[in-house]
């Protein structure tokens, strides 16, 4: 803490070597401490916001909480980002990747007029300064790190790791915009912003933007020393070059001196890509440049207390949080508090009235160019509709249902190829995946465009091009952090992967799902393109793979959230999966997950059928029962999945030849919420309805795609949920042949026609021969398939007869 005898930045003070001259040095420190001082008044004031009269305990929050390690440094380089976008009249978006760095980001948005445009009851004068301080971590108010509420950001600071790879995907097809990245070194250690660094292999100088990573090193996480901040430098140069990188060095702890080092290096670094982008655009290179990045090294928690009670904070991990706990309690600390904020000369920074005086304001952008007006930071204000085409161009034909086989994701091919022709020009539109686009059978797009890629590239290479907008790496983490910066800055995208490995971004897929529902709630935020799912080589048809390719529960996370973010679909043909497509890729504000199987399957809908269906959501399939109206149907055989769909008809088929006397009523489901109750989704179904299609007292057999229990879990409030018996998948797999994965789960046909034996009252002693038929047909099948290695003929040859 600076002394309050003592400038706490340069003035008085001869300038340091730089490129600034003494005015413009004096100004950018007085913003920064005006940025510091408002970060720790948000953490710890509720009153007397200018210090007025003396500090008591009641102007102090009763329960403390906030970050101030992170803050200085964010609060610089903010600073300096300011300078740099007003000089050469930058278009810039930045992401703070440090976690619950909320104080600096909303300090500076304060600042720069844009927090007051935004909520113009939190005025930049004193009343709205002691706003401001009031609703940081307050009930009512904001959360302490970056979040939907506050301006200019699209990244929630609530968890780490995703900061880098956001920065990317917003600079793709963003051509004439900076994407400031800070990296915090403790987020550095994190799996996913490790892998970001590969991001410039994907970077095309020509149609995408710059990113400028700031690797912030302040030496601590919350209780222990970062490995980057403790590797020697020549260590550390060589792990940021090997990755493509060129670091420029900043590292001080006297105020006047960084402001020069960091001035410079943002001088330097933005020549560096101006030149790169230049050669590239108006000279044709072609080689992958070396990106400039920043690592910039000072203490953690500069500008706070040195020690308290004795015990180092300033430079240690002590300052993580707040490092005067007992503020309202302790007469030392809060005598610390009042030196600590008097020593950033708050009468220098605001005027009586509160407001920030010109000097302070100096180097702040006007208008959009202000970081927190950025309209790359509110992306809805930016995003246009996708021009899709009429879906009959894809649709495919039969003259018999359950004759003629597609391949689902094949057809969708044909429909991006088109999207992705279409936004040629635009280019707001990308389809990322780890590696596994032609895999999963959406290799028209490249008829289209290519894939991005700016490395090494050799004659046996297939459909690499710089200017690529299909993204495929081998970092699940990547390809959603990539997706969601795009979509965040106003464009479109869809991901596409094995459904066992979408797992690996359950935890970013939450904090989107999160930025989302509280987005929808904040007036000024428009609504994004929705983040679309395609989960493909499932469960069922990775018979060949085995068992640690077979998991279906990314739906079960999905589900567990927000209700009126998520949607889950699970279309059972080629036509299906075109109309939900067509539907995910037009609405806003959603997470969906679709769920659909890249294998030869069965054309069960024409295209009209298909939307009717799909509008639906979950409808009786009348050609498939042997209902007549006249009476209820004796059971419900539903299904939810292409492959439990197949089944189940296959089953359907079975009782219609052996039990032609009894009812049945086939019930497909493609929207999963309309399981629910109306009043626990908007896509739910009301008690009536879903009664009607289900019935309250009929056995009701469910074949469904994934985990059994959530079948239960979203129908256990409904009359007939004592009368549900669901089939699926129930960690039973290896490698063998397709209809071996269903036999494995008790999901196959024969097993589905024992269900309705056991469980249609009477029905099991009348049919008792048909229920040992079935049994034998699943013994005959275990010896078939360990003698041929191939299914039975009557399951592989099968097709519906109805």
């Amino acid at each position: 803490m600076h002394d309050a005898e003592t400038p706490a930045g340069t003035t008085g003070a001869p300038a340091a070597p730089g490129p600034l001259d003494t005015a413009e040095l004096r100004r950018l420190d007085a913003h920064w401490r005006a940025a510091n001082y408002l970060a720790v008044g948000q953490i710890y004031l509720m009153a007397n916001p200018l210090l007025e009269a003396p500090l008591r305990p009641e102007h102090i929050k009763p329960r403390l909480l906030g970050h101030w390690g992170t803050s200085p440094g964010l609060n610089l380089v903010h600073t300096h980002l300011n300078r740099v976008i007003k000089a050469r009249d930058l278009d810039a978006l930045c992401i703070w990747g440090p976690g619950h760095g909320g104080p600096a980001v909303v300090a500076n948005s304060w600042l720069d007029g844009t927090y007051s445009e935004t909520y113009p009851d939190v005025s930049r004068d004193a009343a709205g300064m002691a706003r401001l301080f009031r609703q940081f971590s307050f009930p009512g108010g904001i959360p302490s790190h970056v979040a939907p509420e506050t301006p200019g950001s699209i990244h929630e600071g609530g968890e780490l790791g995703y900061s880098l790879t956001h920065a990317y995907g917003a600079a793709f097809d963003n051509p004439e915009l900076l994407v400031a990245c800070v990296v915090g070194d403790g987020e550095a250690e994190t799996g996913p912003l490790a892998a970001s660094w590969h991001a410039t292999k994907f970077l095309d100088p020509v149609h995408d933007g710059a990113v400028l990573p700031l690797l912030h090193l302040n030496g601590y996480k919350i209780a222990n020393p970062t490995v980057l901040a403790r590797i020697p430098q020549d260590e550390l140069d060589a792990l940021l070059r090997g990755y493509g990188h060129d670091p420029i060095h900043v590292t001080g702890d006297d105020p006047a001196t960084v402001h020069q080092e960091l001035a410079a290096a943002m001088d330097h670094a933005l020549d560096r890509i101006a030149a790169i982008q230049h050669r590239a655009r108006n000279e044709g290179v072609t080689e992958r440049p070396r990106w400039p990045m920043i690592v910039l090294r000072t203490p953690k928690g500069w500008t706070g207390p040195h020690e308290v009670d004795g015990q180092p904070v300033e430079g240690t991990w002590r300052s993580h949080q707040v490092p005067l706990p007992g503020v309202r309690d302790d007469a030392g600390h809060l005598r610390q508090l009042e030196e600590w904020l008097r020593s950033y000369r708050p009468d220098e920074l605001f005027d009586a009235e509160g407001r920030p005086r010109p000097e302070v304001l100096a180097c702040v952008p006007e208008g959009s160019r202000r970081l927190g007006a950025s309209p790359h930071a509110n992306g809805g204000l930016l995003v246009r509709d996708l021009p899709l085409p009429p879906l009959e161009r894809y649709a495919v034909e039969f003259d018999k249902r359950g004759t003629v086989l597609h391949e689902p994701t094949r057809v969708l091919g044909g429909l991006l190829q088109a999207v992705m022709d279409a936004t040629a020009e635009r280019r707001d539109f990308r389809v990322v995946g780890p590696d596994e686009t032609a895999s999963n059978r959406l290799e028209a797009l490249y008829d289209a465009t290519g894939k991005a890629w700016q490395a090494q590239t050799l004659d046996t290479d297939e459909h690499l091009a710089h200017d690529g907008r299909v993204m495929e790496v081998l970092s699940e983490h990547l390809c959603q952090g990539w997706l969601e910066g795009y979509l965040l800055t106003g464009r479109h995208g869809l991901f596409s992967s094995y459904e066992a490995f979408a797992h690996i971004v359950d935890s970013m897929v939450n904090q989107h799902i999160k930025w989302l529902r509280t987005a929808r709630r904040i007036p000024w935020r428009r609504p994004l393109a929705s983040l679309n799912y395609l989960l493909t080589s499932h469960v069922w048809r990775q018979d060949h793979n085995g068992f640690s390719h077979q998991d279906p529960g990314f739906v079960d996370h999905i589900l567990n959230k927000s209700p009126e973010v998520v949607r889950v679909y699970l279309p059972p043909d080629a036509n299906t999966l075109l109309s939900v497509a067509d539907h995910a890729l037009r609405s806003r504000d959603y997470v969906n997950v679709i769920v659909a199987g890249k294998q030869p399957g069965f054309d069960w809908l024409t295209l009209d059928e298909a939307r009717t269906h799909c509008a639906r959501g979950a409808g009786a399939w009348q050609w498939a029962g042997t209902e007549d109206g006249s009476r209820d149907p004796d059971v419900v055989l539903a299904c939810a999945g292409d492959v439990p769909t197949q089944e189940t008809l296959a089953a359907a088929a079975l009782l219609r030849r052996h039990l032609p006397e009894l009812a049945v009523r086939v019930v497909n489901v493609v929207d999963m919420a309309r399981l629910l109750p109306s009043g626990e989704h908007p896509h739910g179904m009301p008690d009536p309805e879903y009664d009607a299609l289900f019935t309250r007292d009929k056995p009701v057999i469910f074949a469904y795609h994934g985990y059994p229990w959530l079948i239960h879990r979203l129908c256990y409030r409904r009359a007939g949920h004592r009368n549900l018996h669901v089939r699926g998948y129930k960690e039973e797999g290896t490698t063998t042949t397709p209809f071996d994965m269903v036999v494995r789960n008790d999901l196959d046909r024969f097993r589905l026609v024992m269900d309705v034996v056991d469980r249609v009252p009477g029905l099991g002693v009348r049919a008792v021969a048909l229920r040992q038929e079935m049994a034998d047909a699943r013994t005959r099948h275990h010896a078939w398939i360990r003698e041929h290695g191939t299914d039975l003929p009557e399951v592989a040859d099968w097709t519906w007869a109805g």
